[in-house]
C-alpha cells in the first residue's frame, strides 16, 4: 500500500508544479500586458508607416518627442488616480481640477510678474495652482472618509463644482500668460529633450518611490485589498483615504500650472478630456479597479500606449476620431484580462 501512494505521489507532484509555472506566467502576461500593448502597437505603426509612405515610426526622434510631450498630461492625473484606484476609489473630479488650476496658474503667474522677477514669478503660480487644487481634495477626502459618500457620487459632484469655479475665474474664456520663463518651462527643451518631459520624469520616479519603498504606499495596496483587515491592523483608514485625494488633486495641479506652461494659457476645460484618458491609463497599466494591485511604471506604460495610439493615427493621416474606438478597445481588453487573472488566481469574483 504503501509503495502504491509513493508512485501515486510522484505522478501528482510534477502536474502541481506544471500548474503553478502555468499559472505564474499567466500572472506575468497579465501584469506586463501594457508593455505587449505597447509594443504591438509601435510595431503596427511601423509596418503600416513603411508601407503607406515607405517612411518610419520607430526610428524618428520627432516621433518620440512628439509621444512623450502627449503623454505629460494625462500622466500627471493619473498618477494620483493610481494611488486612489488601487485604495478602491476613484476620482471624477481631476480633469476640472486640472482646468481650475491651469487658470489659477495664468492668472498669478502675469500678477506675480507685476511686482517680481519673472523666475518667481512662475514658481508662485505653479505653486499657487498646487494649492489651489489641494482644496476641492480636501473637501472630496472629508466626503469620502468622514461622511461615507461613495467616491464616485462625492468627486462627481466636485467635478461640477470644480468645472464652474474654473469657467467663473476664467471668465468663460482662456486666460493668457506673459512670462516668457513659464512659456519656456513649457516649450523649452534641453539636449533635444523637453522641459515638461523632464518634469514629469523626476515626478513620476518620486511617485514611484512613494508607492512602492514606503509606510504609506503599503498602506494604500493594503486598504484596497481588503479594508476591514487593514483597519483591524491599526490603520487609520479615514486619515489615510483624506490623504489619497489630496494627493489626486495636487497631481492634477500640477499638471495643469504644466498645461498652462506648454499652451501660455490657462483654460477651465483643460482637463476635461484627460479624465477618461488618465483613469484607461490606470486601467491598462494593470490597475484593478476592485483596488489592491496596480503601479505607478504599469501607468506610465498605459499613458505611453494612449499617447502612442493618438499620435500615431495622426501620423498616419488616420481620422482623430478612430482614437476613441482603438482606447476603447484597449481598456476593454485590459478589464477582460484583469477579471481573467483574479479568476485564475482564486480571486473575489462579483456574480
Amino acid at each position: 500500500m504503501s509503495t502504491m501512494t509513493t508512485e501515486v505521489a510522484k505522478h501528482v507532484a510534477p502536474q502541481a508544479d506544471h500548474a503553478d509555472t502555468g499559472k505564474t506566467l499567466m500572472q506575468r502576461i497579465a501584469q506586463l500586458r501594457a508593455w505587449l500593448f505597447l509594443g504591438a502597437l509601435i510595431i503596427t505603426f511601423e509596418i503600416w508607416a513603411r508601407l503607406s509612405f515607405g517612411g518610419t515610426f520607430i526610428f524618428s526622434p520627432f516621433n518620440w518627442q512628439s509621444v512623450a510631450i502627449f503623454a505629460v498630461a494625462p500622466l500627471m492625473i493619473a498618477v494620483g488616480q493610481t494611488y486612489v484606484i488601487i485604495s478602491g476609489g476613484i476620482d471624477l473630479s481631476t480633469g476640472f481640477i486640472m482646468g481650475l488650476a491651469a487658470v489659477v496658474a495664468a492668472h498669478i503667474v502675469n500678477l506675480a510678474g507685476l511686482a517680481m522677477p519673472l523666475p518667481v514669478a512662475m514658481l508662485v503660480g505653479i505653486i499657487a495652482a498646487v494649492a489651489a487644487a489641494a482644496v476641492p481634495g480636501i473637501i472630496n477626502g472629508l466626503l469620502i472618509s468622514r461622511l461615507k459618500i461613495p467616491p464616485f457620487i462625492g468627486t462627481l459632484g466636485m467635478f461640477g463644482v470644480a468645472r464652474g469655479a474654473a469657467f467663473l475665474l476664467a471668465g468663460g474664456t482662456t486666460v493668457p500668460v506673459n512670462n516668457s520663463w513659464f512659456a519656456m518651462l513649457g516649450n523649452g527643451r534641453i539636449f533635444g529633450i523637453p522641459y515638461l518631459v523632464i518634469v514629469t520624469a523626476v515626478f513620476v520616479l518620486v511617485m514611484h518611490y512613494i508607492l512602492s519603498q514606503t509606510r504609506f504606499g503599503q498602506h494604500n495596496y493594503a486598504i484596497g485589498a481588503n479594508m476591514q483587515a487593514a483597519r483591524r491592523a491599526g490603520i487609520d483608514i479615514r486619515a489615510h483615504i483624506l490623504k489619497l485625494y489630496i494627493l489626486s488633486a495636487m497631481c492634477a495641479g500640477l499638471g495643469g500650472a504644466l498645461y498652462a506652461a506648454r499652451f501660455t494659457a490657462g483654460a477651465a476645460q483643460a482637463g476635461e478630456p484627460l479624465l477618461l484618458d488618465s483613469v484607461a491609463a490606470v486601467v491598462i497599466g494593470g490597475a484593478s479597479l476592485f483596488g489592491g494591485s496596480g503601479s505607478i511604471i504599469g501607468t506610465v506604460a498605459g499613458a505611453l500606449v494612449i499617447a502612442v495610439i493618438q499620435y500615431g493615427l495622426v501620423f498616419l493621416n488616420v481620422e482623430p476620431f478612430w482614437q476613441f474606438i482603438a482606447v476603447g478597445i484597449v481598456i476593454i481588453i485590459s478589464v477582460l484580462i484583469d477579471q481573467a487573472q483574479r479568476r485564475f488566481s482564486g480571486g473575489k469574483q462579483d456574480e
